[in-house]
């Protein structure tokens, strides 16, 4: 697949909160081996788009959902898809790190084989290769054993990443991942971003335009006014988006005027 295939589509996306509708007709095409970062001013959906593309938005009571997510031209919402597999498929890091508090570092790498009701042909490579393709394993490898809980923020947020790297994703959705972080921790996350990015399609919601300049290479601005439903209000190569935005209201977000 060539850098600019679209892996996964969005398609006239439209999103409801009971009677309340919250997103409208969002189209965006994510191309493998890339990073798209979404930002927007807090309220205008980036989080609930980003729930739609691995299905956890139908999780919430009242959700409602329109459009097509389109993985590999598949519908991920299509009658004979498995939302579970969807979602191994299409793995996602949350804002804050999340480890399981009763595991020990190793059996959180695991816990998602476990869950799904997978096994590891050899666990302690799996193991190993998650832990260092999330760039974390130098510093955990003498204590594999301990509680996850042992670890720093940081340290925890590259486990969650590591968690979801051992179900070999295609695409990884990160929701705000380093807002609870230190500077240290968010500049080896990001470092991670970008290490990772060559063999997966990356989606990150990011309310630091800086971190969008640094680790995206393509950016989508939301906006919701006046109490209209969100939208993309324009789309484009990052650099574009930051320094030549078409869009006024674009210029004024990322220049901090408003948001």
């Amino acid at each position: 697949m060539t850098v600019d295939t679209p892996h996964l589509r969005a398609k006239d996306v439209n999103v409801w909160f009971g009677e309340r509708h919250v997103l409208r007709d969002v189209n965006l095409s994510f191309p493998s081996n890339q990073v798209t970062a979404l930002i927007g001013p807090s309220g205008c959906g980036k989080s609930t788009f980003l729930r739609t593309l691995n299905r956890m938005h139908e999780l919430i009571p009242s959700a409602g959902f329109a459009g097509e997510i389109l993985l590999d031209n598949k519908d991920i919402y299509a009658p004979e898809m498995d939302p579970t597999n969807v979602r191994l498929s299409i793995g996602m890091v949350f804002q804050k790190p999340n480890p399981f508090p009763t595991m020990s570092i190793k059996e959180n790498v695991l816990s998602g084989l476990k869950l799904s009701g997978r096994k590891a042909d050899n666990a302690a490579e799996l193991v190993e290769t998650s832990l260092r393709r999330a760039s974390i394993w130098n510093e955990v490898k003498d204590r594999l054993n301990d509680p996850a809980l042992s670890l720093s923020g940081g340290q925890q947020q590259r486990l969650c990443i590591a968690r979801s790297l051992a179900m070999n994703p295609e695409v990884l959705l990160m929701d705000e991942p380093c807002s609870a972080l230190d500077p240290g921790s968010t500049r080896r996350v990001e470092e991670t971003i970008m290490e990772l990015s060559p063999t997966m399609t990356i989606v990150i919601v990011t309310h630091n335009m800086q971190q969008a300049q640094r680790i995206s290479d393509q950016t989508a601005f939301f906006l919701s006014e006046d109490g209209n439903p969100g939208r993309v209000v324009e789309f484009g190569a990052t650099e574009q988006v930051f320094n030549q935005p078409i869009d006024a209201r674009t210029n004024d977000y990322v220049n901090g005027h408003f948001g």
